[in-house]
């Protein structure tokens, strides 16, 4: 019982089998932030006069689009652990898409999943911006939960600490594990403030977003400045390889940017649109046929 109030425990297992499957935790993880962003942004979307099927329909555009821009922005972040590290190409191809071993950059995620939202959003004829403004919170939190996936991977921690939470990495077999460290050490749990920092964050979102009657894609910019504020914080204390650029990691440089971009969202949304957004539908949906009076 001791050990359990002096760090935090490592995870028992990272997957399990399910038949002749394997179920690994990492996806369901990122499967669960999925839901929630959808349930939480269909609840948003609702109350502003949507629709959830439609809100359904968008979101199975932007997900595909969101898991591939993850990926390809975790693999070029990171090409040193892919090119050149495995003797064939096949084998090399195997790596890169193999998602469920971790690596889901979230800013490559945001990029191409606002792409997918963009097209699922313009075939519905729905405001983007309005898509953007119900999701944000939630992608928030699913961001939040998917963190979760890197402690049963046992990966992206952060600096080691005699912390009473320290987590507890296993060292063999983890390619992860900083050789420099002694088997034992604990590190800063980098998933679980991530974790605790957007849930706050979305909560601070939502309660900012309902006083100010925020809309026009504000509550997007709003949360682009919250998540990138603790990215960009959480960041300098991980551990794993990252190429660094003016004393600053990669992704330091891309909560920067998320930040600028988020606060110009703001601004020109600000002036662009100062009055109220109106429907979220860009053209007015057909109501519900009336009884016809009986003619004379």
């Amino acid at each position: 019982m001791h050990s359990f109030i002096t760090k935090f425990p490592d995870p028992p297992f990272s997957s399990f089998a399910l038949g002749p499957l394997t179920i690994h935790l990492y996806a369901l993880c990122i499967l669960a932030g999925i839901v929630v962003a959808y349930v939480i942004g269909a609840a948003r979307f609702k109350a502003r006069g949507g629709d959830s099927g439609t809100l359904l329909d968008i979101v199975l555009w932007a997900v595909p689009f969101g898991i591939v821009g993850g990926r390809l922005f975790h693999v070029v972040t990171h090409l040193g652990d892919y090119i050149g590290r495995y003797p064939t190409f096949q084998e090399t191809f195997m790596h890169v898409i193999a998602v469920w071993e971790g690596g889901l950059a979230i800013y490559g995620a945001v990029i191409l999943g606002s792409i997918g939202a963009w097209i699922g959003a313009k075939r519905a004829g729905v405001r983007f911006v309005s898509i953007l403004d119900a999701l944000a919170p939630g992608i928030l939190i699913a961001q939040g939960i998917g963190r979760w996936g890197n402690y049963f991977n046992q990966e992206l921690f952060g600096q080691a600490t005699d912390l009473p939470w320290g987590l507890a990495i296993q060292k063999a077999g983890n390619s992860a594990f900083p050789v420099e460290f002694p088997d034992g050490t604990l590190f800063h749990p980098a998933f679980l403030y991530e974790f605790i920092w957007n849930t706050l964050g979305a909560l601070a979102i939502i309660w900012i977003s309902s006083r100010l009657k925020l809309q026009w894609g504000k509550v997007f910019a709003l949360y682009l400045v919250v998540y990138s504020i603790g990215r960009f914080f959480i960041e300098s204390i991980r551990l794993d390889p990252s190429e660094v650029f003016f004393g600053y990691r990669t992704n330091q440089w891309s909560a920067i940017f998320g930040i600028l971009i988020g606060a110009v969202l703001w601004y020109v949304q600000a002036k662009r649109h100062p009055g109220v957004e109106g429907s979220v539908y860009l053209k007015p949906q057909l109501s519900e046929p009336t009884e016809k009076s009986p003619s004379k």
